[in-house]
């Protein structure tokens, strides 16, 4: 009898069940139909398009933009017995003509490459002569001018429609708003294609927010909470990466910087370290992380703002890809939004500084109201949590609330009185009856909304209508120069037939220490045989020269901690355990999960 997808993704994965939507994307890509996959860090993205490469005839063909990141998975899927490999310009000319050899001769399930070989004219005469599964293009992302990390070498993937016509392609990102999303189906031409969307939610990551007013001590306070685990510390500048690192290094901190001003050299080595657990903590600017598949990673910590939300929702999902309990802190200066405009202002583009100023805007937008952090960071993605989160630093310490009907009537009439076509600035100007000379050339001075905020500050306008976006009241379209519209969501609060209560604004000194305090930790595992078998893997690992996690994340880790299997049957069980890994590396765990039990 044929294998079915669920039988490789048991065998060959270790995992019992798919996650939401991996087995829907998996049987349209192997019915041979286009995909597009929004799914969040840690989601299982890479299974959509790795286990069809299975079960299509010829070699899945994988864009992505890092070396590293190809690595790191081709690294994975060697572990499980996959036939993968990677052809980039980290290969010698010895090992790139074997990589060619096998892909010729049909020794290839998977084939990872950089968007621009692979628009090589000559390597895609190489593709016309072998069988192709389909074409996978993970960061999506990249491909469109309204994403967060737009690449103009994504571009040309377009064309593969045309090259390779009736070979399926697979889209995937964990990072795009609406526009982006319509932008990426029409930039690769797969209009028609399924689209599957998990959501942005990850509810394992606590999101925690507080004004920078001595970073360095705040920072050192929170790690503090997170002895012995793996983090991230993101900073804007390579000089303040480093300062940071040497200060952490001084305290006896396992730190080290990572930046662009390095050498391939020594950022390869710090990454090596890290990904080992040879190194607790780097501290980087945004040059490190996309190709970063550790699961263990149990903190993210922004040390200054990020420019976008997209950047900020990337960044921190690095945290807790295993799905257990993470933390994201994010420290909050005023003086950040300075510096990050005026990075964005010495771009030469005027179209994309618009856009990023945008982003911008929301970023600050999201870091200043006092709203639940998760329900203001999925409502920018364009999806809805219905009630508050219980899992962020304004859940966890709640702000004093008012009732804000009056107000919101006033602000969502406003946006209806002027046509639904202007942005936030404007709207202020007409509430609090702005003299401006184009309040009175669109007459827009004799709107019956017009002067009725004059009590209520610029700043407090704005605070209003942030929070009417993030709870989905408003929408605010990027592609239309950001103007405000109503959602039919807005209708009961307008007419009166729903209250609407909202945080008072307050000044933003508060600590992350109570919510750190309340940091949820799962205990249904014994930590003393975690521990022994984590030393396990890290011996295990270092003999085989790869990366702890690609003999087992902390999450099988967890289960096997708590489980205790004894036998071959029982091990094979563990989520994250395929036949695989169960000759290669089950005799050892069995033998020290044995040995444990009958200690005690």
């Amino acid at each position: 009898m044929a294998r079915t997808p669920l039988d490789s993704l048991k065998s060959i994965f270790g995992f019992t069940a798919f996650r939401p939507y991996q087995e829907q994307v998996v049987d349209s890509i192997i019915a041979g139909q286009d995909a597009f996959v929004l799914m969040p860090t840690g989601g299982g993205k890479s299974l959509c398009f790795q286990i069809p490469a299975l079960h299509r005839k010829g070699v899945a063909i994988v864009v992505s933009p890092l070396i590293s990141l190809m690595k790191d998975q081709v690294d994975a899927l060697l572990a499980n017995g996959v036939r993968a490999a990677y052809y980039n310009s980290s290969l010698s000319a010895a090992d790139a003509r074997e990589t060619l050899n096998r892909l010729h001769s049909g020794q290839l399930d998977l084939l990872y490459i950089a968007p621009e070989r692979l628009m090589n004219h000559e390597f895609q005469k190489r593709l016309k002569q072998i069988p192709i599964s389909l074409f996978a293009i993970d960061e999506a992302h990249c491909v469109s001018q309204w994403g967060h990390d737009f690449r103009p070498e994504y571009v040309q993937l377009g064309k593969l429609r045309v090259l390779f016509p009736g070979i399926p392609m697979i889209a995937l990102t964990a990072t795009a708003d609406p526009q982006t999303r319509d932008d990426i189906l029409q930039r690769l031409e797969i209009q028609d294609a399924a689209c599957f969307s998990a959501g942005f939610d990850r509810p394992n990551i606590r999101y925690l927010v507080t004004d920078k007013l001595k970073p360095y001590d705040q920072l050192t306070a929170f790690l503090k909470t997170h002895s012995n685990e793996s983090g991230i510390i993101y900073c804007l500048s390579r000089k303040r990466t480093e300062q940071v690192a040497a200060r952490l290094v001084a305290a006896g901190q396992s730190a080290a910087a990572y930046h662009a001003g390095l050498s391939d050299r020594d950022r390869a080595q710090v990454q090596e370290n890290f990904i080992r657990d040879d190194l607790q903590i780097v501290v980087a600017t945004v040059a490190f992380g996309m190709g970063i598949d550790k699961p263990n990673v149990r903190f993210v910590v922004h040390y200054d703002l990020p420019k976008n939300i997209e950047s900020y929702y990337q960044e921190t999902g690095r945290a807790g890809r295993d799905g257990l309990p993470a933390e994201a802190l994010l420290l909050y200066g005023y003086g950040d939004i300075a510096l990050v405009k005026g990075l964005i202002e010495k771009g030469g583009n005027p179209e994309q500084k618009r856009i990023e100023l945008h982003k911008l805007s929301s970023m600050t937008g999201y870091a200043e109201p006092l709203l639940c952090r998760r329900r203001a960071l999925l409502a920018y993605f364009g999806e809805t949590l219905t009630k508050d989160c219980g899992n962020c630093d304004i859940c966890l310490d709640p702000p004093h609330q008012y009732d804000a009907t009056e107000d919101a009537q006033k602000a969502l009439s406003c946006i209806y009185r002027t046509g639904q076509r202007f942005g936030m600035g404007h709207i202020i100007d007409v509430l609090r009856g702005s003299n401006k000379e184009r309040i009175t050339t669109l007459r827009h001075d004799q709107l019956s909304t017009y002067g009725i905020g004059k009590d209520k500050s610029l700043e407090a306008w704005g605070f209003l209508i942030r929070q009417l976006i993030h709870l989905g009241y408003v929408r605010q379209d990027i592609a239309q120069y950001s103007i405000l519209a109503l959602s039919e969501s807005s209708h009961p609060v307008l007419k009166g037939e729903k209250t609407l209560l909202l945080p008072k604004p307050r000044i933003r000194e508060r600590s992350t220490a109570k919510a750190r305090q309340k940091r949820v930790v799962s205990s249904d595992y014994d930590t003393a045989l975690f521990d022994i078998l984590r030393k396990l893997r890290k011996q295990l690992a270092d003999e085989q020269r790869v990366p702890p996690y690609v003999v087992f994340g902390d999450a099988t880790l967890v289960e096997m901690a708590s489980l205790r299997p004894l036998d071959s049957f029982s091990f094979l069980s563990i989520n994250g355990v395929g036949e695989r890994k169960l000759d290669r590396y089950g005799s050892a765990f069995l033998n020290a999960i044995s040995t444990f039990t009958d200690s005690q």
